[in-house]
């Protein structure tokens, strides 16, 4: 019988070859979006000071039922904010068990189930933090709340790209070129923008205005983000512009940057004319929701370009060595 070539097969390229790795990696990109479209509608709820506007929890208005718990509740605008919010957050949370449980089933990487079961501990977390800071009417726990949601969509953000096509493949790479600056510039911009991003919930949910300090803190540390944005940007267009993952979110954090950026300016010239009205105007209330749903862009995309500079190896660095199969 005729001998056949052996061929050399990456055991995790077999992996995303399979109809299940493609669909968990769809399903891990929906429930992101659904995570996504939760913290969108928070900012919303936010921007119109709508956080008390259902006193109760884990009741809504002493009714448990979670789509009728008060005649017509969809045609008040705070109520409808409120309510919703809860309802896309159990969105969420079955999202987030149901991809919890699939990881934990299908997966053979041990790290990727202990992600998986890390995420549906801080959507837990999440929503018990959202219903303590209606209980105890705690603007503290509302910037916590707030920050925490952001780990979370970069955790999920994590687990697709894990999934993916492009970290399971071998990452291209410039010759020479040294990956380790890389990953140290990809780690301050992402440092750099959670830390933008606590100051943006430290200055929006007091609801009072604008706090001078820390508005001046967040216009400062807007500054150092899209600096570091740039930088990495330019680091990463020189060096690196082969890397399958870290080339394009780079690529897309510099657009996102100069977004956010107008947007920034623009919500604080809104709140500036809306200075001493009962509500805020429909200006404010887009920009300050968009400018949130950007921030929260950013920090995925730049959790996958720090992510893609460490899948990143050094030259004459290998992965795992592949299975050898007939």
């Amino acid at each position: 019988m005729m001998n056949l070539p052996r061929r050399l097969v990456d055991p995790h390229r077999l992996e995303i070859q399979s109809p299940e790795m493609r669909w968990r990696h769809r399903f891990t990109l929906l429930t992101g979006a659904a995570t996504l479209l939760l913290m969108a509608w928070g900012a919303f709820v936010t921007s119109i000071n709508a956080g008390l506007a259902v006193p109760d929890w884990p009741s809504s208005f002493n009714s448990y039922d979670p789509f009728n718990p008060w005649p017509e509740w969809w045609k008040r605008t705070p109520v409808l904010a409120e309510h919703g919010h809860r309802l896309l957050g159990m969105l969420a949370g079955l999202l987030t068990l149901i991809l919890a449980a699939w990881t934990w089933i299908a997966e053979r990487r041990r790290w990727l189930k202990v992600l998986a079961a890390i995420a549906l501990a801080l959507v837990i977390l999440q929503g018990v933090l959202g219903g303590l800071r209606v209980v105890w009417l705690s603007l503290d726990l509302a910037v916590v709340h707030a920050c925490m949601a952001q780990l979370f969509l970069g955790l999920v953000t994590g687990m697709a790209l894990f999934t993916s096509k492009a970290w399971l493949d071998e990452d291209a790479r410039e010759a020479g070129a040294n990956p380790s600056f890389l990953r140290r510039a990809a780690v301050v911009a992402l440092v750099v923008l959670y830390m933008q991003i606590i100051l943006g919930a430290l200055l929006r949910h007091p609801g009072t205005g604008i706090d001078p300090l820390l508005a001046g803190l967040h216009i400062f540390g807007a500054v150092l983000a899209t600096g570091a944005i740039a930088y990495l940007f330019a680091y990463v267009f020189r060096r690196f512009r082969g890397a399958r993952i870290a080339y394009p979110a780079a690529r897309l954090l510099l657009v996102l940057a100069v977004v956010q950026v107008l947007l920034g300016v623009t919500a604080y010239v809104a709140t500036l004319d809306d200075q001493g009205m009962l509500e805020p105007g429909n200006l404010q209330v887009i920009t300050n929701t968009a400018h949130m749903v950007v921030g929260a862009l950013l920090m995925a995309a730049a959790a996958c370009a720090a992510l893609g500079a460490f899948h990143l190896k050094k030259i004459g660095e290998t992965r795992v060595p592949p299975r050898e199969i007939s």
